[in-house]
């Protein structure tokens, strides 16, 4: 039986990803946790966002493993805050997504700590904008990847307590389009309506979907005008592109490129802006052997998923190291009100997790 108080401690901490104070306050909580099994921990500081927290175990000869959760959640402070439990589950903003994932390696790292008297070769990163899309941390996830033969990342696990071998990488991008203001009267012919320029590309933009390839472009927002008796001078396409394969990216890129490029509407000019934020993680084989040899050592079916949404193994993975995302236990209700976590998932979990730990310290793992 795993006593909740303590998780509940941080639970309770407001850590929206837009306020530093309390993303900080989380931190310092694990910072204590994992500084008490014996991590070396570096503060990387940041003025806007909370900072985010490196721990190093002792490093000797063999593989490394980097575990990796975040510490913001998406509640603004006021819009759903405490903490409860009942028989079942757990409630509260962050219980699967992800500071119980997180509270999960936190108890396996104490397992193998206690059996082994310290932890060596498996460092943890805790970085604090993944909600808001890690764009301030994935340069710092970037730069530390390289050094890792293994990664686990902590967010929920699926309904069965799957692991994640994919997700789509996903790209958020702007389009502004330039035309020419004229009165819609008096000189109806003498415009470059924005507008309209806008609507043919939106319309070229959404034939890219290919729902068979798992590739999807949403133009989700869209702005342009001034009013009823004026040709539109400006307009302004938010779009988002989500897809499974590195070739469906390429594919996508390189069409974007050419709708932008083209005037539906002779004289207006368009600009491209943003780009990928998170590049898709795909199954590969090197994953599917890492969990062959998780079962196998501890005599554990892994059973696994692909999701649509991102996360930051998505990062990770494009840096080459083996990544498994979904070590946390599962939950549902994420993002909303009703953000619960099972309490059966985090004991399975636990097990797992320090399992794979132990095994990884004894260096059964090749």
């Amino acid at each position: 039986m795993i006593d909740y108080s303590e998780l509940k401690k941080a639970i309770e901490i407001n850590s929206y990803t837009k306020n530093k104070e309390g993303v900080d306050r989380c931190g310092e909580i694990f910072k204590n946790w994992l500084e008490e099994l014996g991590f070396k921990s570096t503060v990387f500081e940041n003025s806007d966002i909370g900072n985010h927290l490196y721990f190093e175990s002792e490093h000797k000869e063999g593989k490394k493993m980097l575990l990796l959760g975040h510490l913001d959640t998406v509640f603004p402070p006021g819009s759903f805050e405490g903490f409860k439990e009942d028989d079942k589950f757990i409630y509260g903003p962050g219980v699967c997504d992800m500071k119980g994932g997180n509270y999960v390696a936190l108890l396996a790292l104490r397992n193998v700590y206690k059996e082994f008297g310290k932890i060596s070769n498996i460092d943890f990163l805790l970085v604090s904008d993944e909600e808001t899309g890690s764009d301030n941390s994935k340069f710092l996830t970037q730069k530390l990847a390289p050094k890792y033969d293994y990664c686990l990342v902590f967010e929920a696990a699926g309904a069965n307590d799957e692991v994640v071998t994919a997700r789509k990488g996903v790209g958020t991008f702007f389009i502004d389009i330039e035309g020419k203001a004229a009165h819609a009267g008096n000189n109806y012919t003498q415009g470059v309506d924005a507008n309209l320029e806008a609507a043919f590309k939106l319309q070229e933009l959404v034939k890219l979907t290919d729902l068979k390839e798992g590739t999807t472009v949403n133009v989700g927002k869209i702005e342009g005008g001034i009013g009823a008796n004026t040709i539109s001078p400006k307009a302004r396409l938010v779009f988002e592109i989500r897809y499974t394969k590195t070739a469906q990216r390429d594919r996508l890129l390189k069409e974007i490129d050419k709708i932008v490029n083209t005037s539906y509407v002779k004289g207006s000019k368009a600009v491209l802006s943003g780009g990928i934020q998170r590049d898709v993680m795909e199954e590969n084989s090197r994953q599917l052997e890492f969990i062959k040899q998780i079962e196998q050592l501890c005599g554990e079916k892994i059973l696994t998923e692909k999701r649509g949404g991102v996360s930051d193994a998505n990062i990770v993975a494009s840096c080459g190291v083996v990544t498994l995302d979904g070590f946390g236990p599962f939950g549902d209700g994420d993002h909303t009100v009703n953000e619960r976590a099972s309490k059966k998932s985090f004991e399975n979990r636990v097990k797992l997790v320090t399992d794979i730990f132990k095994n990884f310290t004894k260096g059964n793992f090749k």
